[in-house]
């Protein structure tokens, strides 16, 4: 699956409303190189995501190939340690459905450092194609398209409900969600599987 030509406006988005959040909540933002809570655990990707890195990967292959071989590495090495236990398939990289699946997800790798982080400089290696859910994860963002509003536990700390409100970002859901419509809504699968070659993962 290519990525669709709109995606590009989806990034441009995201990355204006996370400067606008971050430029409101100052210090009460804690997000800094080297702060890798939120690189920990994993988490469910969308064929958009997926599709992201692998043009990512792609890019570093091209321009740095030896940090290209150190990603693919710590992602081979991911799924080693890791893969036994995925809840879906291994062949493609595809989540499973069922409940019983998705309930062994909830306890996946909760611990794992994500593959793209660099473990000695606290850095990711794709962060310019990173996956939506790292995109919003330190401001205040809508839990679930619901009223509540969350932000990392390492923010905010202090701060009052109408300071966090305040920095509110908005996350643009339904044009994501148009683009995922638009190229059939495939499967899910996560980061490691989506930063090796050759793999029918869920984007492709």
């Amino acid at each position: 699956m290519p990525l669709p030509a709109r995606d590009t406006e989806l990034v441009q988005i995201m990355d204006a409303a996370l400067g606008e959040a971050a430029r409101r909540a100052g210090a009460w933002l804690a997000c800094r190189i080297g702060c890798t809570q939120c690189c920990h655990g994993a988490f469910a990707i969308n064929a958009l995501d997926a599709e992201r890195l692998r043009v990512g990967m792609d890019a570093l292959w091209a321009n740095d190939p030896a940090l290209a071989v150190e990603v693919q590495r710590r992602a081979e090495a991911w799924l080693d340690e890791h893969g036994p236990g995925f809840p879906g398939d291994r062949k493609t990289g595809i989540l499973g459905t069922p409940a019983e699946e998705q309930e062994r997800f909830e306890e996946f790798a909760n611990d794992a450092a994500c593959p793209a982080l660099d473990p000695a400089t606290g850095c990711c290696d794709v962060y310019a194609w990173r996956p939506m859910t790292c995109r919003v994860f330190g401001p205040p963002v809508r839990l679930g398209g619901g009223d509540a509003l969350g932000c990392c536990d390492l923010c905010f700390l202090g701060a009052s409900e109408n300071q966090i409100a305040a920095c509110e970002m908005p996350v643009p859901h339904d044009l994501e969600a148009e683009l995922l419509d638009e190229a059939g809504r495939p499967g899910e699968t996560i980061v490691a599987f989506a930063l090796l070659p050759g793999l029918p993962v869920a984007a492709r």
